[in-house]
């Protein structure tokens, strides 16, 4: 299948925002029918979500976040997760926001896929990794930054995306992902740290 008859030609942009983090976008484009009309969209840098695997005396468990999100007005049950920073590798990202976020290093990584979460109007790409192999230490938040980190069940985190307790969009899938991952359907190659 050919993508051209779906696809829009930039004609003309113009930036509306030059924010701190982000920056947005009014451009006209051409329609694969000819006729023009405006997007408005949203420049990310990118991003990464950890789904750190912890084995307890309770089995496996995952390291998650609560925090709270402006944007929304609620305190968010989360993966870690954070943006890159210029010219970052993802996998060093993931590193450090795990570090960083909840004090946890890891000796295993594994890339488990990409999550484009609002593709109608950013170009935000958030890398899925999984960690294992999880050693505590220090936590480094930056400033500004307030998170609780806790564990929970594999059916936990299940019951808490199905009875809407989790409703962030990158969690979601990362429970995808976990879900598969432990009913053996989908493999992950582990690297050392």
């Amino acid at each position: 299948m050919s993508d051209e008859g779906l696809r829009e030609h930039r004609l003309s942009s113009t930036q509306v925002l030059a924010g701190h983090f982000l920056q947005v976008f009014r451009d006209e484009v051409a329609l694969p029918d000819g006729k023009q009309t405006v997007r408005e969209y949203i420049l990310h840098p990118g991003a990464v979500m950890v789904i750190p695997m912890l084995e307890t005396a309770r089995g496996l468990e995952l390291v998650l976040e609560r925090q709270f999100r402006y944007p929304v007005g609620q305190v968010m049950l989360e993966f870690p997760a954070g943006k890159l920073d210029p010219g970052e590798e993802p996998l060093v990202c993931a590193q450090r926001e795990l570090r960083e976020e909840t004090g946890y290093v890891a000796q295993q990584w594994a890339k488990a896929g990409v999550l484009h979460p609002v593709i109608s109007y950013a170009t935000e790409c958030i890398e899925i990794w999984f960690a294992k192999g999880l050693q505590a230490g220090q936590r480094d938040l930056d400033e500004g930054e307030f998170l609780e980190v806790f564990t929970a069940t594999p059916a936990e985190i299940m019951q808490w995306c199905r009875d809407g307790r989790i409703t962030d969009a990158k969690t979601l899938s990362g429970a995808l992902w976990l879900s598969q991952v432990l009913a053996g359907a989908w493999d992950l190659d582990w690297v050392q740290a």
